[in-house]
């Protein structure tokens, strides 16, 4: 099997910057839309209760105003991710007590190669956001161009 990069990921499609959100619902919405309108997931609805549901087993947001939530659903199509810069910090329960302005949204299918695959892209993101400089240049993204070359090696 081929190793899987953040390229292979990382959806022009999915990524969103300057995103007004007020809280964590409202970014789940915008992010669950964009994945169901880029075919990503057959519902908005379940996909957002798998998420919700996750998030209830414990801490998503990573540090440094990042938070990296995730859903396993049978309505999840394709493995994927949905990131969303937003314009100013909103609250989120995270490992070093800041909120979040960078959500990086991963889509897990249900079953065995789908949850295999979601082990290596959240290891692939957690990786590359443990480097400041990402965190930096994801944090300054102003474009869609701007996040992609945030991940760029």
């Amino acid at each position: 099997m081929a190793e899987l990069t953040l390229n292979d990921v990382l959806d022009r499609n999915t990524i969103l910057t300057n995103v007004d959100a007020s809280d964590k619902e409202e970014v789940f919405d915008v992010l669950s839309q964009r994945l169901y309108e880029q075919k990503y997931i057959d519902s908005v609805e379940a996909f957002k209760k798998a998420v919700h549901d996750r998030e209830k087993e414990g801490v998503t947001g990573i540090g440094e105003h990042i938070a990296i939530p995730h859903g396993r659903s049978e309505t999840v199509r394709r493995n994927g991710v949905a990131i969303a810069v937003l314009n100013h910090e909103i609250e989120w329960e995270s490992l070093d007590d800041t909120g979040a302005k960078v959500v990086v949204l991963l889509t897990v299918g249900a079953s065995g190669e789908g949850s295999n695959e979601h082990l290596r892209m959240l290891s692939l993101f957690s990786r590359k956001m443990a480097k400041s400089e990402v965190v930096t240049a994801l944090l300054q993204a102003e474009t869609v161009d701007d996040v992609i070359a945030a991940f760029q090696d």
